[in-house]
């Protein structure tokens, strides 16, 4: 047992906020990568617990867990931040991101995430027995692990774990990206006729440690997307068009000017399933806000493990954050009329998804959570809703006002949907190991105000050095950005000159019925699998090079779930550690070589000449992968 409960110092504050910036980076990098973030709060944890008590003799369960609170909202953030705000570059408003508004974008999203998310607490966390919250228990347990073990093994043997996949996924970045020795992806195309068949993987042991963070079942579900999309959809749907170049090339422009889009269609499917499977819990959040806000005042005060913050700093902070999202959307729309419409829809749409959000962590983690559906859901909505003030004739919203208030509105809901499942996540860990909530929820927000001042410089890095890479920047071959994209293009398609091939969606809304319809059968049955729509739409949408080191990746996980309880939510957990590890190392490696890239410092590229440069990009990626997987299965010394 501990020998004080300590919980809000200034050392976890410190720590909490350094991880933050950390974490937050890292998962821009990733989510502009590759359209993924993965959750940060068990590898914060570990390290937390390793810093705690290794280094400071201090084995103090509750501070680990404020720390690992902290560093998680920089992560939610940036996933928020980076499926949206590009969009605005893409669509020609910024040419680099600014400053202020992305950060006050950031800010006040997640601000509002913490606190539309704090009245729900009691309704998803302490009274619904249902939802398990696998990565809130697993956190739960790590951190337990770790305020058990001895002085020699402060974190269970985890820190060294996360420190060596650290290590190892920088170096392979650096020889990658800087050296030039080895591929970034392998692909291979023909024409037959006037057919396009195609086949590629990233060579990206980040992607690899994805797979082995979110299992198999999940990355099956992604890998068989991209194969309907890459594998099917390109040579039968889509044949008898003509070559724009090479057989690459022209399998790449039939994926992203149509095949993509069948994605979107999956995607409004899986967005619109999900939001009627929570709709009980939609209901009794609804009841819980209006009980404590209304007779709720007259409750006695709480014991410290239930005290959240008070519903006058709650008004207060929300009143604050909604304000400054009004003056950002002035600043950029430039009209008041307007600009009260979009604040009055962003306010709605966030506190609905914040519920949605939050419940669905709740069944399924926060790694999985389709915050791509629903905030695709958002701008389609929004724009409904646009079109119906322009046809009513009550406000007229055309060009690039309905453009930016669209992607306005789905900017604030990324950051929102985002930051309210990782502070229920953090809450219910919180709640097990009996946390006080109102200290993770400051700790949340003084994460999520510090990071916010990340997102942009970071952002701007990236997109400088892409550009100097292949001339493009975010958005191009070497960060993709896929939802900002799709964003874009939504936008672009409802209200611009762009020209969406609604056709496809409607294929992909049939595939998303479909798979639906699947699901609901295999539910009465007594397999155990089951068929998500999001994983497949994922599939479909990302580039197929993706899914495969994915793929690979939860293969490992079934492959060393059989010699540890890697797969249970409470199981020691060294290839999600590694992994993590593996994860965090490539991508801050990729900003490191951003701000160097950025200084003029660009690729070597040694290896521009050397024979069987795929083979040997192959074979470090499958050796890596040995390696991640003999660290998972390996028991730490004495057990």
């Amino acid at each position: 047992m501990p020998t004080a409960r300590l919980e809000l110092t200034l050392t976890v504050v410190i720590l909490g906020l350094i991880l933050s910036v950390v974490m937050g980076a890292a998962n821009v990098y990733l989510g502009l990568k590759v359209g993924m973030t993965v959750s940060a709060s068990i590898p914060a944890a570990v390290i937390a617990m390793a810093i705690l008590n290794g280094l400071l003799r201090r084995r103090s369960i509750l501070e680990a867990n404020l720390v690992q609170t902290a560093a998680s909202a920089g992560e939610s953030l940036a996933a928020g931040i980076i499926f949206t705000m590009p969009a605005l570059i893409l669509v020609g408003v910024w040419e680099t991101f600014d400053f202020w508004t992305t950060t006050l974008i950031a800010f006040s999203g997640g601000l509002l995430g913490v606190l539309f998310m704090i009245p729900m607490r009691r309704v998803f966390i302490v009274d619904d027995k249902e939802l398990l919250f696998p990565e809130g228990l697993a956190c739960a347990e790590v951190l337990r692990t770790g305020e058990q073990s001895d002085g020699a093994d402060p974190a269970g043997g985890g820190a060294a774990v996360i420190f060596a996949g650290v290590a190892v996924g920088g170096l392979f970045k650096f020889c990658q990206s800087f050296l030039g020795l080895i591929e970034s992806g392998v692909e291979w195309a023909t024409i037959r006729g006037t057919r396009v068949f195609y086949f590629g993987a990233d060579v990206a042991p980040a992607l690899v440690g994805v797979g082995l963070i979110v299992g198999l079942p999940i990355s099956l579900q992604i890998f068989t997307g991209g194969a309907i999309g890459w594998l099917i959809a390109i040579p039968v749907l889509f044949g008898g068009v003509e070559p724009t170049g090479s057989a690459v090339e022209t399998a790449k422009e039939l994926w992203s000017t149509q095949v993509r889009y069948m994605g979107v269609g999956a995607m409004v499917v899986g967005g619109i399933v999900s939001i009627w499977r929570v709709r009980s819990g939609l209901v009794a959040a609804v009841h819980e806000v209006r009980s404590q806000f209304g007779a709720g005042s007259t409750r006695a005060k709480p014991e410290a493990i239930e005290r959240n913050l008070s519903g006058t700093t709650i008004l207060l902070l929300a009143c604050v954050a909604t304000a400054l999202i009004t003056g950002v959307y002035y600043s950029l729309i430039g009209s008041l009329p307007i600009t009260l419409l979009t604040t009055l829809i962003m306010i709605a749409m966030s506190f609905f998804f914040t519920a949605v959000a939050s419940y669905i962590v709740g069944l399924v983690g926060n790694s999985n959570s389709p915050v791509s559906g629903m905030t695709i859901t958002a701008v389609l909505g929004t724009g409904a809703l646009i079109y119906l003030f322009n046809a009513t004739g009550a406000i007229e919203i055309v060009g690039n006002a309905a453009i930016i208030a669209t992607l306005g509105v789905a900017g604030v809901v990324c950051c929102v949907a985002c930051t309210a499942g990782d502070v229920c996540n953090d809450l219910k860990t919180g709640h097990l190991v009996g946390a006080s909530p109102r200290s993770q929820q400051l700790l949340q927000v003084a994460g999520v105000a510090v990071a916010a001042l990340v997102m942009a410089p970071v952002m701007n890095v990236l997109h400088a050095a892409a550009k100097q890479e292949d001339g493009v920047g975010i958005g191009g071959e070497t960060l993709p950005a896929p939802q900002a994209v799709l964003f874009a293009q939504l936008a672009k398609g409802l209200f611009g000159d762009g020209q969406l091939p609604w056709g496809v969606v409607a294929w992909g809304v049939g595939i998303g019925v479909a798979i639906t319809v699947a699901d609901s059968l295999l539910a009465k049955t007594d397999v155990s699998f089951r068929l998500h729509v999001m994983p497949v739409a994922v599939g479909i949408y990302l580039p197929f090079g993706i899914s495969v080191p994915i793929l690979l990746g939860g293969l490992l996980h079934s492959m060393s779930s059989r010699h540890t309880n890697l797969g249970e939510p409470a199981g020691n957990g060294r290839g999600v550690l590694v992994a993590s590890g593996i994860i965090a190392g490539e991508s801050l490696m990729g900003v490191l070589l951003g701000f160097l890239a950025y200084a003029g410092y660009t690729s070597l590229k040694l290896g521009e000449d050397m024979p069987w440069r795929e083979a040997l990009a192959i074979g470090a990626l499958l050796l890596v992968s040995v390696w991640m997987y003999t660290t998972a299965i390996r028991r730490p010394a004495g057990r």
